[in-house]
């Protein structure tokens, strides 16, 4: 008779023959079935109130209310879309205009900014630079919240309440995209390629705007979704600042309208198409974006 082979167990227990070497797949296997199921009800979980969302937006209001909303019965997603843009004189359309100059011109001046700044954390030299980057990460940890009523009294005081500047001045400025454009600054742009520049006679801004930027797309891109998703989403900012509705941003006028579907029904598939509507900025984003994204969260994981 032959030697029977032997197979190392998972705990370091010898186990003789094909018997031993399934008892030692089965801890794996039993790992990968549990990573799978914890990530299909994460799935689930994400993906259930976006679908509840898609078909609650084909439904009048008489099927939204009833237990018809799965069928395929009273299609009328058009019709909540005509009445969407046509409620209050095609206020939503105001709102959606102002959300995306608030957003995506909010996002894009603020990654710029938060970039710029990181940058400058990281490859100059200037007293107390890391007391003050210490500042910008405690500010990180303060909530937005807690900022909206002395932005509120700052700009009371300079008298830019209740217009377009009283959000969008605010949202320029993020600490944790400073944050992230000092990592990306680390991880994207090599001292060396500076020192280069330098000696080839670029100035310092020539030196960033030529050669450090083209290198900080990724990082860019990156804090732009973080912004744009943050921007888009920010409720309590305009509901300090603005009084006239026709500033509102999309999440504070669907609230508005949110409010009134209680004494007035027919606001319900209203609210519910515009905030289905809502989404579709940041989904294509994410989409065409998401090559940059992704090699951007991976700056600095491999060195």
């Amino acid at each position: 008779m032959g030697r029977a082979r032997d197979v190392r167990g998972v705990r370091g227990v010898r186990v003789d023959g094909p018997a031993g070497a399934s008892a030692a797949l089965r801890p794996r296997l039993l790992g990968r079935s549990t990573v799978n199921v914890v990530v299909a009800v994460s799935v689930l979980y994400t993906l259930l109130p976006v679908l509840w969302l898609v078909l609650a937006a084909t439904k009048g209001s008489d099927a939204l209310f009833s237990s018809d909303l799965l069928s395929f019965r009273d299609f009328a997603l058009f019709s909540n879309v005509r009445a969407l843009f046509a409620t209050d004189g095609g206020l939503y359309g105001r709102w959606y205009v102002n959300s995306l100059l608030y957003a995506v011109l909010g996002a894009a001046l603020g990654a710029l900014i938060s970039v710029a700044c990181g940058y400058a954390f990281d490859k100059y030299r200037f007293r107390h630079k890391e007391k003050l980057f210490g500042l910008v990460l405690a500010a990180v940890m303060v909530p937005q919240t807690v900022l909206a009523l002395p932005l509120y009294l700052m700009a009371s005081g300079t008298g830019v309440v209740n217009t377009f500047w009283a959000v969008f001045v605010p949202v320029l400025f993020n600490p944790f995209g400073v944050y992230l454009g000092r990592i990306f600054s680390q991880g994207y742009v090599p001292d060396e390629v500076l020192e280069a520049a330098r000696v080839d006679g670029a100035g310092e801004l020539a030196t960033y705007a030529k050669v450090s930027l083209r290198m900080l797309v990724p990082g860019v891109v990156t804090i732009f979704l973080f912004q744009l998703t943050g921007i888009w989403n920010n409720f309590f900012l305009p509901l300090v600042m603005l009084s006239d509705q026709h500033l509102y941003p999309v999440s504070l006028g669907l609230f508005t309208w949110n409010s009134q579907a209680s004494v007035t029904p027919d606001y319900y598939p209203v609210v519910i198409t515009g905030s289905l509507l809502a989404v579709l900025p940041l989904i294509v984003a994410f989409a065409l974006l998401q090559r940059f994204w992704r090699s951007g969260l991976t700056a600095g994981a491999v060195k």
